[in-house]
């Protein structure tokens, strides 16, 4: 088979006629072959290229050819050159074998030919590449049958799977993976092969598993990949805070659900509306602490009591664990964690103006993300209870945009900061000023003044003199 055709990009004829010079066999790998054979369009920037010769002079000739426009990078430490150019990044590597030690991922790398560039491939569907030399310029080669396991949906990898996994850790991980991104089945072998060496996971970076992770959670249906995450024992080795959430307990007539896959399945349906990385794990946390909230009460049967303040309070830790970012991303999943049964008391009960103000000054700017949150957290299978729920959030919205527009309570400062109540009441920095700051917040966000400041100044008198404090 031939892709000439479907080498439109300039950058195959430049590669073309560089390798030609020198005399190197030159060929398209990985992903962009991978997803040209899917028909999936947009999905990879990245383009790889392996040569039997110098990646590094090859790319070098690539990027003078290419002009000042694009940028050359030399990965002297891998033997690699990367060019990055217009939005779209080429790595080139000369063709290599690879041999393992027990301990490392860090392969003992060789020169080698392009065939034991091949084998050491993750996946065969991975080990496609097209020629890009003259004389066989859009030659298709398949040396594992990776177009068959196309095909079939299957990830399977070119070598025995039990030291292949062994090998490279990570590539547990990235099997669950492309299984979740592509809809793909994992090979039985391979699968059996990943539960034998799932605690080898140990070896590799919390880093690398947690790109490998996100990757997961961004895909079309997450659901898909914590399923076999957990069914491989992999999850237990990173992330057992998750794991405990699995299983029902039954005590008479009163049972709880399984929140392993009830939070999965609201993962699932952020996913639907949102591909807001951080949103999505909001809804995967935030069912986090019911494990250690669990208890089990006569009348009520389960209850999981301040499972949302704890769970917000994992949050950094399990961040800090993961090597995820403790910035505001953090702080935003937090929120959204804390916050989350918030609206669906709201929805339950009677909406007072009070409540929902207090809601928007909490939630801030973060407000829809938190009601799409909510949304996505109703899983019952009962179709009447669902629609209800639907219907009551609905309802919240619109109180939500009455008491928004009304009141401008969204991130709201109050209209008499500290420094003005010092010099009102002629007072220095102490409790004091706290207690009145708070009081002036308390009033608005109750519905008792307006947001504005000749009520403000009106009500902290009133206040100021409970206190002994004289204007």
């Amino acid at each position: 088979m031939n892709y000439s055709r479907e080498l439109k990009n300039q950058i195959f004829n430049i590669i073309q006629k560089e390798s030609d010079k020198l005399k190197y066999p030159t060929y398209v790998v990985g992903g962009w072959v991978r997803d040209l054979l899917l028909k999936r369009e947009n999905t990879v920037t990245d383009i790889d290229f392996v040569c039997v010769g110098s990646g590094i002079i090859l790319a070098e000739k690539v990027a003078l050819t290419m002009g000042k426009q694009a940028r050359f990078k030399v990965f002297k430490k891998f033997g690699t050159a990367l060019i990055s150019y217009k939005g779209e990044n080429y790595e080139f590597i000369g063709a290599r074998k690879e041999s393992y030690r027990s301990n490392s991922r860090k392969p003992i790398v060789e020169n080698g030919t392009f065939e034991d560039d091949q084998i050491r491939r993750d996946f065969t569907i991975n080990a496609i590449s097209i020629q890009l030399n003259k004389d066989n310029f859009g030659e298709l080669i398949d040396p594992f049958n990776g177009i068959e396991d196309l095909k079939n949906k299957i990830i399977k990898t070119p070598g025995n799977p039990n030291k292949t996994y062994s090998d490279d850790p990570l590539r547990m991980m990235r099997a669950v993976r492309f299984a979740t991104q592509l809809h793909f089945e994992i090979e039985k072998e391979s699968y059996e092969a990943i539960l034998r060496n799932c605690e080898r996971l140990s070896i590799i970076s919390q880093e690398r598993i947690t790109e490998e992770l996100n990757k997961i959670i961004l895909s079309p249906k997450p659901s898909r990949g914590f399923k076999v995450l957990f069914e491989t024992k992999l999850l237990h080795q990173f992330f057992p805070e998750l794991v405990k959430l699995e299983g029902v307990e039954r005590v008479g007539k009163h049972v709880h659900k399984d929140n392993f896959y009830h939070t999965i399945e609201v993962l699932d349906n952020i996913s639907i509306h949102s591909k807001n990385l951080w949103l999505r794990w909001a809804a995967l946390l935030h069912d986090i602490a019911k494990p250690q909230t669990k208890k089990y009460e006569k009348k009520q049967g389960w209850t999981f009591h301040a499972h949302e303040f704890i769970g917000g309070k994992m949050v950094p830790g399990i961040f800090r664990k993961l090597k995820l970012p403790l910035n505001e991303k953090m702080k935003y999943v937090q929120k959204l964690v804390t916050l989350h049964l918030r609206p669906i008391v709201l929805a339950k009960d009677i909406v007072t103006d009070s409540a929902i103000r207090r809601l928007l000054f909490d939630a801030g700017n973060d407000i829809e993300d938190l009601m799409t949150l909510c949304d996505a957290d109703i899983t019952s299978k009962n179709i009447n209870k669902v629609k209800k729920y639907l219907n009551n959030f609905q309802l919240v919205r619109k109180k939500l945009k009455i008491v928004e527009q009304k009141d401008q309570i969204r991130n709201f400062q109050p209209p008499i900061n500290g420094i003005e109540i010092m010099q009102l009441f002629n007072i220095k920095a102490g409790k004091e000023i706290g207690i009145l700051k708070k009081s002036i917040k308390d009033a608005i966000l109750d519905g008792k003044i307006e947001n504005n400041r000749d009520e403000a100044l009106k009500f902290i008198y009133k206040k100021a003199k409970e206190l002994n404090l004289n204007k």
